[in-house]
């Protein structure tokens, strides 16, 4: 595990393979920690570099008073890029790690990034009362206003770790293996709710429906069958961004929102397989 001190002295954890071939950045979800990107750090390897991190706030990072916000993740995320020399790489994020690769699209565009994975993240994440319910279901919305704020409210209240533990295992729609739902029910114990009851509501607040036509990188867009993000959002995201692919994983080969943890064999082979397109 390695570590960099960002401009406002956030410390983060990170690893860097430092194998050959193009790097691979993964930026992993709210609440969770890049050890959901093991069996990716193990799999992938052989054939490129592979650079995890812990958002600030998240497993082994520092966890401040300050910064919860999806901007200040971009730029995080931008300082240990420029740290470890990357001109160019492939961009992963699931979940809020996609919102905040959108981020750092919309500040600092796309020429350092080759190609892109976009892992079952909605284009929006509330449904404001502007947006239109053919829009709200278009964009994949799953809170209203006020279902996020009781939310927020909740997790920062007395009885905040069960009702983390009922939004995690709401992520997981079919047959769970116990050992992955505990791994991850486990991982997010990391985040004090000082840190992430803010950055899950400025999280929710985004609406990215504006940058997916200005997604002028190659990319790929996984969705799964069996999770609690909607996968018409995800075909949604495939018609918006410019040439992008789509692949859904049915329910048998993984039924949540953690396919790279169900099964990181079929999830591994669908993202080497799209990095290693000719261009």
């Amino acid at each position: 595990m390695d570590e960099l001190t960002t401009n406002d002295g956030t410390r983060l954890a990170y690893r860097d393979s430092e194998g050959d071939g193009v790097p691979l950045v993964l930026l992993h979800g709210w609440g969770q920690t890049q050890e959901m990107f093991r069996h990716q750090l193990s799999g992938l390897t052989p054939t490129r570099r592979v650079i995890t991190v812990d958002l600030r706030g998240h497993g082994r990072s520092g966890k401040p008073r300050h910064g919860y916000r999806i901007a200040r993740l971009a730029r995080d995320v931008l300082e240990l890029v420029d740290q470890l020399g990357l001109e160019r790489f492939d961009a992963l994020g699931w979940s809020m790690g996609v919102s905040v690769w959108w981020s750092f699209m919309d500040q600092w565009g796309t020429g350092r990034i080759r190609r892109f994975v976009a892992v079952d993240q909605p284009a929006a994440v509330a449904a404001v009362p502007w947006m239109t319910p053919d829009e709200q279901r278009a964009s994949g919305a799953i809170f209203d206003v006020p279902g996020l704020l009781e939310l927020g409210a909740a997790l920062a209240g007395p009885d905040g770790d069960r009702v983390r533990h009922d939004f995690v295992r709401g992520m997981f729609t079919g047959p769970t293996d116990p050992e992955v739902l505990a791994f991850v029910a486990e991982e997010i114990k990391s985040t004090p709710a000082y840190a992430g009851v803010p950055l899950l509501f400025d999280h929710c607040a985004q609406d990215w429906r504006d940058l997916l036509p200005r997604v002028d990188v190659p990319t790929l867009v996984i969705a799964c069958e069996g999770s609690h993000v909607s996968p018409d959002s995800q075909r949604f995201l495939a018609r918006e961004i410019p040439d992008a692919q789509l692949h859904v994983f049915p329910t048998d080969v993984a039924s949540s929102h953690f396919p790279f943890l169900e099964n990181p064999p079929a999830f591994n082979a669908v993202v080497e397989k799209f990095l290693a397109q000719a261009p």
